[in-house]
C-alpha cells in the first residue's frame, strides 16, 4: 500500500497540496481537510470471483492432457481437482495485486458505497467534526476506485449546498485520470477555499484546527 501511495503522489507534490491547503485557509474560516487512501475496502469476494472465473475454464482445458499425460483419461475427476486448486490460488493471488483486474469483479455501486462509507468514517476518525463553527471540509480520494467525496460538517451543510462540491470531484477525477493528480487537487482546494470563503470568511481570531493533509496508507 506504501508504494502505491509513493507512485501516485510523490513527497514534494504532498507539500506543494499542503501548501495549497494552507494558502486557501488563510482566506477563510473553513477548515480543509485533504486525505488519501489508497482504497476504500480490501473487496475480497472481488479476488474469489476472479479466481473462479480464470481458474475453471483453465482447469476444464488442462484436464484432457494432464489425464492423458498421467494414464488417467480425459475427464478424470481428481486430475481437474488436482489442477483447479493451484490453478484457483494462483489465480486469487493475481486478482489480488493486479488492480485492473480486481477493479473487473466489483460493482461500480458497491464501489461507490464503499468510497462514500470509507469518507464517512474518516470524517469522524480524524475529528473534523470538532471544530469550533463546525466548518471542516474533507476532500477524500480513494486511489484503487479513482472515486473523490467531499464531506462537510454542519455549519458548512447548513450554508453551502452539496451540489457545489460537484465540480470539485469532477476535477480532481479528471487529473486522476489524466496523471496529474496533484494539479487536479490544488485547483480543487482552491475553488473550495472560494466557496468558503463567500461564506465563512476570515475572522480575527482563526486558527488551524486539523491537519492539510492525511495519507491513510491501510483501507479498513
Amino acid at each position: 500500500m506504501k508504494d502505491r501511495m509513493e507512485r501516485f503522489i510523490s513527497k514534494a507534490d504532498r507539500q506543494r497540496i499542503e501548501n495549497c491547503v494552507r494558502e486557501a485557509e488563510s482566506r477563510t474560516r473553513g477548515e480543509i481537510v485533504v486525505m488519501l487512501a489508497p482504497a476504500s475496502h480490501h473487496y475480497p469476494v472481488a479476488g474469489l470471483l476472479g479466481a473462479a472465473a480464470f481458474s475453471l475454464p483453465a482447469a476444464v482445458a488442462l484436464t484432457p492432457a494432464l489425464g492423458a499425460l498421467f494414464w488417467a483419461g480425459p475427464s478424470n475427476m481428481w486430475i481437474f481437482l488436482g489442477a483447479l486448486i493451484p490453478l484457483f490460488l494462483g489465480f486469487h493471488e493475481a486478482v489480488k495485486r493486479v488492480h485492473v483486474l480486481k477493479r473487473c469483479f466489483i460493482r461500480a455501486s458497491e464501489m461507490a458505497e464503499e468510497v462514500r462509507e470509507a469518507a464517512q468514517i474518516q470524517f469522524f476518525r480524524k475529528g473534523l467534526y470538532r471544530t469550533r463553527e463546525e466548518t471542516g471540509v474533507l476532500i477524500y480520494i480513494s486511489v484503487f476506485e479513482r472515486s473523490v467525496m467531499v464531506l462537510g460538517d454542519r455549519g458548512i451543510n447548513a450554508a453551502i449546498a452539496e451540489t457545489h462540491w460537484k465540480d470539485v470531484v469532477a476535477a480532481i477525477v479528471q487529473a486522476i485520470r489524466d496523471g496529474r493528480p496533484a494539479e487536479g487537487i490544488c485547483q480543487a482546494v482552491g475553488e473550495v477555499g472560494r466557496i468558503l470563503e463567500e461564506k465563512f470568511p476570515m475572522g480575527p481570531d482563526d486558527r488551524n484546527e486539523l491537519e492539510n493533509l492525511i495519507i491513510d496508507n491501510e483501507p479498513r
